[in-house]
Formats: C-alpha cells, structure tokens, sequence
C-alpha cells in the first residue's frame, strides 16, 4: 500500500510530480487551480478550513485547522482504531 499524507501546500509537491491525475483532494484555496491543471479534482474547503479529505491512500487537508479531522481519516486509512 501507498500512503500519501499531505496537508497545506504540499499539494504543489504532487502537481510537480504529476501524480495527481484522477486524484481527488482539498489544499488551500489558492492551489485549486494547480490541482486542476495537474488532471486532480478539487474537494472544496470548509470556511472554518477544519476539513480534510481522502481518496484512496492519499488523505488531504488544507491547513492547520483540519488536523484533528485529518488525523482521523489517516488513522482509518491505517486500520488504527482509537478508543479513549
């Protein structure tokens, strides 16, 4: 398994890369059209910035707000199980 977390800009590594064709996922706002020209589908962003996204293996997020929410969904990716 390929496990890809990414979280705010990091997103303009997978545009350079060019392996976001037929990926969906979110970023900051100002990397939506990157992520488009780059063959990827943009998730869209909370106004609080507090959500995050996964497709497949590679889970996203657009900025700091969303890691609580990001970390779940890559702990579920994981298989990991959480229990207070």
């Amino acid at each position: 398994m390929s496990l890809e977390v990414q979280t705010m800009a990091a997103k303009q590594i997978l545009v350079a890369a060019g392996v976001l064709e037929g990926a969906t996922c979110t970023a900051y706002p100002a990397l939506q059209p990157d992520i488009e020209m780059a063959g990827g589908s943009w998730h869209a962003v909370a106004t609080t910035f507090d959500n995050a996204h996964t497709h497949g293996t590679l889970v996203t997020a657009p900025a700091w707000p969303a890691h609580p929410e990001w970390m779940r969904q890559f702990l579920a990716v994981l298989g990991s199980r959480v229990e207070p």
